[in-house]
């Protein structure tokens, strides 16, 4: 983003400076001749993707910042940040909030330049519809992912033609929640069910936006927005087959292990590889733009339990029993708990700690998801170098918003089968028969449960509490009091992230949130 940012300063000055006075690196190219040919376009899109793999993005803040907020997580970290974000408290001077805040907006800046450019580059069509697809749903994540986290943000859609539009007014929150929508749609129309199969330098390739992806995350931010009927009709058309098939994995694990990645149950998932599979030598946080920069994930080792990593977080203890709340149809615990927790279970190979015998106290519990306990390990390092993908969109999300909308919709029959199928992996009894003839109340709650399981440590559930308007609902507050701690220093509007204080005193247009 710097990088481009430059090429328009460079541009800027060159039209006002004195002809004998050569502005021009002839090592970088301006945008007046960058955007020429399908090269360029496919390198463009590919920029937008590298801002997914930053610090404030999913490499580490993202995930972390979310996560903490949590009733299933809390910070237990000599770093402020991590303790402040999951007790509402955190300053609006945050360095993390300021690099979300950033990461993303990196990614609208580059989805903006694609979008802007690409449609006059002659080069095949179809390629380039593709290219802009990705464009589309990659900038709808990105503003989803802040209005999720900020409530309300400027919308910049094109980019600035002169330094008079570098400082974007906050819109207003129906017209960012429009905005999504709309390059969803955009996205839908123009991306390939699939890469396999098609002609073009993408042709095979794993990681990029698909249909699929872009019409379940237009279905999310159409629930997130309480419209249900556009929401189930969305997630119809991906549970009947009409963007490819998908389907949940047998081992649920295998949605956050770095084997079996990209899979039949991955509707969209970012990318990351250790330095041994995709080369690189500095650390890919962020800054200016580096031939060099690693590909890996940080959050293997934010979340990894003392000795193998920085234990930033932990599980609460309630996620933990709610793991233990009911029986598979074998007598034993819900499988989901020892992919999610790593805890002390007698007679279970998972008491041991990467292929050590369990080293802790026998109540103490840790983070497992996203973390190599159980796999391969990149090296206690110093260094974050795992290679795991983090799955942005599972189809198991899919099912449990379409049960959501379909009660929602007052067809609370009609939920039951697609709740099944999660709870079937987990070889939980049939709901049907365990809990018949639930009321739309009793099922919300059901849903809740289920969801708290099933996206335990995956940036979900401070989503899910805020949209189901939980923390305004006295009963549900005092419940998640009794989660976790940290919900008794929440005050009103504290639930959202606060707008960073430098671009508050940059932007005189720029409006605080709720949180500030």
């Amino acid at each position: 983003m710097k990088k481009i940012f430059c090429y328009i300063s460079l541009a800027l000055l060159a039209s006002s400076c004195s002809k004998q006075l050569e502005l021009d690196n002839p090592n970088v190219p301006t945008i007046a001749v960058y955007w020429r040919n399908a090269n360029d376009a496919v390198a463009g899109t590919n920029a937008i993707y590298n801002s997914l793999i930053q610090d404030g993005t999913y490499m580490r803040m993202y995930p972390a910042l979310n996560d903490g907020r949590g009733d299933d997580f809390y910070g237990d970290s000599p770093w402020g940040d991590l303790v402040q974000v999951g007790a509402f408290i955190i300053p609006s001077t945050s360095g993390p909030v300021a690099w979300v805040w950033g990461g993303h907006f990196q990614i609208i800046w580059r989805a903006n330049q694609v979008l802007a450019n690409v449609p006059g580059i002659t080069m095949d069509e179809e390629l380039k519809k593709r290219l802009l697809g990705q464009a589309y749903f990659l900038r709808g994540l990105a503003y989803f992912n802040l209005a999720c986290m900020f409530k309300k943000v400027p919308v910049i859609t094109t980019p600035p033609a002169s330094s008079e539009e570098f400082f974007a007014p906050t819109a207003k929150e129906e017209v960012l929640w429009d905005q999504i929508v709309n390059d969803f749609k955009a996205a839908k129309e123009r991306l390939p069910n699939t890469y396999a199969g098609i002609s073009g330098v993408d042709a095979g390739q794993l990681g990029r936006a698909t249909r699929g992806g872009a019409a379940g995350m237009l279905g999310k931010a159409y629930l997130y927005r309480k419209n249900w009927q556009a929401a189930a009709d969305e997630f119809q058309a991906i549970i009947g087959g009409t963007y490819g098939a998908y389907s949940l994995m047998a081992n649920y694990r295998d949605n956050f292990k770095e084997i079996n990645e990209n899979n039949a149950e991955s509707l969209f998932e970012v990318q990351f590889g250790q330095p041994d599979q995709v080369g690189g030598t500095v650390m890919n946080y962020g800054g200016e733009p580096n031939a060099n920069w690693k590909q890996v994930s940080s959050t293997g080792r934010t979340y990894a339990m003392d000795g193998y990593g920085y234990s930033d977080f932990l599980p609460s203890r309630w996620i933990y029993n709610e793991f233990k709340k009911e029986a598979t149809t074998d007598g034993k615990s819900d499988p989901r708990l020892l992919a999610t927790i790593a805890s002390y279970e007698p007679g279970d190979n998972a008491t041991t700690v990467y292929g050590n015998a369990w080293p802790f106290a026998q109540t103490a519990i840790y983070p497992r998801k996203y973390t190599h306990d159980g796999l391969s390990w990149p090296g206690n390092d110093d260094q974050e170098n795992s290679g795991i993908n983090y799955r942005v969109l599972r189809y198991a999300d899919v099912l449990l918003m379409h049960a959501e909308a379909l009660n929602e919709l007052t067809r609370t029959s009609e939920a039951y089968p697609f709740i099944q199928q999660v709870r079937n992996r987990a070889k939980l009894p049939d709901l049907a028969t365990t809990k018949p003839g639930l009321s739309q109340g009793q099922m919300r709650d059901q849903i809740a449960h289920e969801r708290a399981l099933e996206f335990a440590i995956e940036s979900i559930r401070i989503n899910d509490i805020i949209r189901w308007g939980w923390l305004y609902d006295a009963t549900k507050l005092a419940e998640l009091k009794t989660h976790d701690n940290d919900f008794t220093t929440w005050k009103s509007g504290k639930e959202y992230l606060p707008i960073p204080q430098a671009e508050l005193d940059t932007n005189k247009y720029l409006e605080p949130n709720p949180a500030n």
